[in-house]
């Protein structure tokens, strides 16, 4: 029998075998940019599943499929001592850079799961001491996806915005308008003797506004709802976007961040390419002011993003 070091080995309410609804396939929304009814789409998918997938987004497939490429090349090219050049910092509150599954989660389990963290937007926010040398086209290739996706977002946050009633700015302007920081991670996950026990990311929701992820075409992302976990059925090309814990907050509790985990498989690697949508640290993030009144009193406390972060990670009450 196969078997895997124990840390990896997760409880058994957690373990995928044991917790996943099989043989269900579970078909989030899919929503097509253009479609003259995508305010009320998107609005409804995020105040009942808190995740959806777009099509017709307008990113050429050449440029995610160029993405890919160079991360793959990275994870599975770049020798490992170039990969721990740009390691990230032990000890330090900076999330980016190279990490391996060697790292332990706070309760001391591991994720079957190397990954890479840095930021694509905007130029501000950029360290490239974080970003691959190799492959040489690494850069171009990311800077062009942040390009591409800046015109996607803005739909986003406009039906996000109109989906409430607001003006089509409001919501991104309080989510941290042109300021907004866009964290890539490149997830990889490679095969595991025993798919049945392990993780590659436990449950959560995610701390950022919303997150856009491109999969490879390896399933794995699980969603919970109506109290089981479901696999995610993916569709090619499409983007599949999370409504993550700032959009709950802002929306006051209208939209739901979204439950998940991620899954491994036996014989393949598959890999994920997240972009987290961030304020900036020192932004003050709480319910938009016209969201609230006698009869919808704040759900939720406004805190700089930072303090929230903090909180979160730490397992602290917001």
């Amino acid at each position: 029998m196969d078997t895997i070091p124990s840390e990896y080995i997760r409880s058994e309410n957690e373990q995928p075998a044991s917790t996943t609804l099989h043989g269900v396939l579970l078909q989030v929304p899919v929503i097509d940019i253009d479609d003259k009814n995508v305010v009320k789409l998107i609005s409804d998918a995020s105040k009942e599943w808190g995740i959806f997938q777009v099509i017709n987004h307008g990113i050429p497939d050449e440029v995610i499929a160029n993405l890919q490429k160079v991360g793959k090349e990275f994870f599975e090219v770049v020798p490992q001592e170039e990969k721990e050049v740009i390691a990230k910092t032990p000890g330090s509150q900076n999330i980016e850079g190279y990490g391996t599954s060697l790292q332990k989660e706070l309760e001391g389990k591991r994720g079957w799961v190397d990954h890479l963290f840095h930021k694509i937007w905007p130029p501000s926010a950029i360290n490239y001491r974080y970003w691959p040398k190799n492959p040489p086209s690494y850069r171009e290739a990311n800077q062009e996806y942040a390009k591409r996706l800046r015109e996607v977002v803005e739909k986003i946050f406009k039906s996000l915005s109109l989906g409430l009633g607001l003006g089509a700015h409001e919501m991104m302007e309080a989510a941290g308008g042109e300021d907004i920081v866009y964290l890539l991670k490149i997830n990889y996950y490679p095969p595991c003797p025993r798919p049945d026990l392990a993780l590659g990311v436990v449950a959560h929701t995610d701390m950022s506004h919303i997150t856009i992820l491109v999969p490879n075409e390896v399933q794995g992302l699980q969603v919970f709802k109506d109290g089981h976990w479901y696999d995610v059925k993916y569709i090619p090309n499409a983007l599949i976007v999370h409504i993550g814990d700032q959009v709950e907050i802002l929306s006051n509790g209208k939209y739901k961040s979204v439950y998940h985990r991620t899954t491994v498989t036996k014989d393949k690697t598959r890999m994920s390419w997240p972009v987290f949508l961030e304020p900036p640290s020192e932004h003050e993030v709480g319910p938009i002011s016209k969201l609230v009144n006698e009869a919808n009193p704040p759900k939720f406390k406004t805190k700089k993003y930072k303090d929230y972060v903090y909180c979160k990670l730490n397992k602290l009450p917001q």
